[in-house]
């Protein structure tokens, strides 16, 4: 039996198999409401039919104001809870188990989403609004945020904890925090972004503190019996920023604060990161992190070769493997990876309406 078809269990939560959806932003919330709609369900069902084991939605804000761009899916309100529960129980019904990634944009937020005009900031024509951040400085070719205030901090973890309760409420096995690619919680932790002297910046446990208390609010709301992940850009790819000790020294302490896996990406605190791109270029982070927090992770990054994705498991750099791009070009990868490592026809995870043909 291939590694990457072994079941993997976290608290109650088992997924089938450890190859899982990445969260990928659509873009696609055309009443600019952050309500799902047909195409989040036929995108994220595909993956579910495509026998993925674990599918995550998009970054998905808990504020309005957290959105990346006036298109991108959000979780504030109780009114999303139906049409998200609508996904989820598809996703169920192929065998799937269902995540949703919490998120906070941060100076990175109002923005024109890919091909809807731009690029950069959001016109105040086009529905800008004010951002926030660690900082009052600019990410490169985006208007500057405002300085968080002690209270707008503390809005944080209420605002991720009631996002929780609904992803709960709409079915969702996992949460997945936001603490990477520079968005809120990563500009909070990446000494390149948090200039700030309270207690909330300067040392290690004080950039890190705002991420602390959003898992505590979480865990707090989440059920004990459901997993949480953190997502965790483990190098910001730029002398003197975030680095993967740091990573791993952070995921050490919310192991012990709830969250039960890592998922290791990297980049996007600064525009002058200088990242070393090829199949697999972060899965040396991932394994790191393993190995110095004793913690289950998932590796992500170009990994689109089912033998190789089999080799990072069988090596011990990670429990599972995360698809984006790979998973965007064929919502089916985990039918042709049973292929490719050799697994019998009954043994892969096709849909009952597909049985009658896989690979000979």
């Amino acid at each position: 039996m291939s590694l990457l078809f072994e079941p993997l269990t976290l608290r109650g939560v088992t997924a089938r198999n450890r190859i899982w959806v990445a969260p990928m932003c659509q873009y696609s919330c055309t009443d600019h409401d952050g309500m799902p709609n047909d195409w989040h369900l036929v995108h994220l069902g595909g993956y579910a039919t495509g026998g993925f084991g674990l599918v995550l939605t998009e970054a998905t804000a808990v504020v309005p104001e957290g959105r990346i761009s006036l298109e991108d899916a959000g979780i504030w309100s109780d009114e999303h809870v139906a049409p998200w529960r609508r996904i989820v129980d598809f996703l169920h019904a192929q065998g799937a188990v269902a995540g949703m990634q919490l998120a906070h944009a941060g100076r990175k937020a109002s923005t024109y989403g890919p091909g809807l005009g731009g690029p950069g900031s959001l016109a105040e024509g086009d529905g800008a609004w004010p951002t926030l951040s660690s900082t009052d400085q600019a990410f490169t070719g985006l208007d500057a945020p405002r300085s968080m205030t002690l209270d707008d901090i503390a809005a944080v973890p209420l605002a991720f904890a009631e996002a929780a309760r609904r992803a709960d409420e709409a079915g969702f096995d996992v949460v997945e925090l936001h603490a990477a690619h520079g968005y809120l919680l990563h500009q909070f932790a990446s000494p390149l972004v948090n200039d700030r002297t309270d207690e909330y910046g300067g040392s290690f446990e004080n950039r890190t503190r705002l991420v602390v208390e959003v898992v505590d609010a979480v865990r707090a709301v989440w059920p004990d019996d459901k997993a949480l992940f953190v997502r965790f850009s483990a190098s910001d790819w730029a002398p003197g920023g975030w680095d993967v000790a740091q990573t791993a020294r952070l995921s050490a302490l919310v192991k012990q604060h709830g969250v039960d896996l890592i998922d290791v990406s990297s980049g996007g605190a600064v525009p002058e990161q200088q990242i070393e791109i090829g199949p697999g270029y972060q899965v040396p982070f991932a394994h790191a992190v393993r190995d110095e927090a004793v913690v289950p992770v998932a590796a992500v990054g170009l990994i689109t070769d089912p033998a190789h994705a089999e080799a990072v498991l069988a090596d011990g750099s990670a429990d599972a493997v995360l698809l984006g791009r790979a998973a965007l070009r064929e919502s089916a990868w985990p039918l042709r990876a049973a292929h490719e490592l050799g697994l019998r026809p009954r043994q892969a995870p096709y849909p009952r309406q597909y049985r009658g043909a896989p690979w000979s």
